[in-house]
């Protein structure tokens, strides 16, 4: 498994990963493909100008390699304040390999190595076993439960947060 930045040829694992009614089972439902194509050029402009990180999980695929999935780090404001985010998902095909824990691993070192991030905040739903398990492995602190906006939906999440440098797994 091997991180790179999203590109534009992504657009069809894109669409795999957020138009999928069971990928998008813990986040609302699937999200329109206008949307999810509109949000892959905004996420390479980002990664352009160096405001996020966007990865595709990479995975070899006979002579090449395949995208099994993504996973992003950014900054937003909340009630004024900056907070770091990670998100990940992985397609269902690539699950149970323990990619979106390495993707995760590997996200935090760089970030703790980079230190421009701070605490890094993950918001997983609470049914969302797998993605709290990971949280859980690698030394995210669980602060307890809120509602996040995401895509115009309300979930119901676990809030979490890791210092990079600190996680562990």
């Amino acid at each position: 498994m091997r991180l790179r930045d999203v590109e534009e040829g992504d657009a069809g694992t894109y669409v795999r990963m957020r138009c999928d009614p069971v990928m998008m089972a813990e986040l609302g439902g699937p999200l329109p493909e206008d949307k999810v194509v509109e949000r892959l050029r905004k996420d390479v402009r980002e990664v352009a100008e160096d405001r996020s990180w966007i990865k595709a999980i990479v995975v070899p695929d006979g002579a090449g390699e395949v995208m099994a999935g993504g996973i992003a780090l950014w900054s937003h404001e909340e009630d004024g304040v900056p907070l770091s985010e990670v998100g990940w998902a992985v397609l269902p095909d690539f699950q149970g390999r323990g990619l979106a824990k390495a993707a995760v691993r590997e996200l935090l070192d760089a970030a703790a190595r980079d230190g421009r991030w701070g605490e890094v905040h993950a918001f997983p739903a609470v049914t969302n076993g797998p993605s709290n398990g990971i949280c859980r492995a690698l030394g995210f602190r669980l602060l307890g439960e809120r509602d996040v906006d995401f895509a115009d939906r309300v979930l119901h999440c676990h809030h979490w947060v890791v210092l990079p440098g600190e996680h562990t797994g």
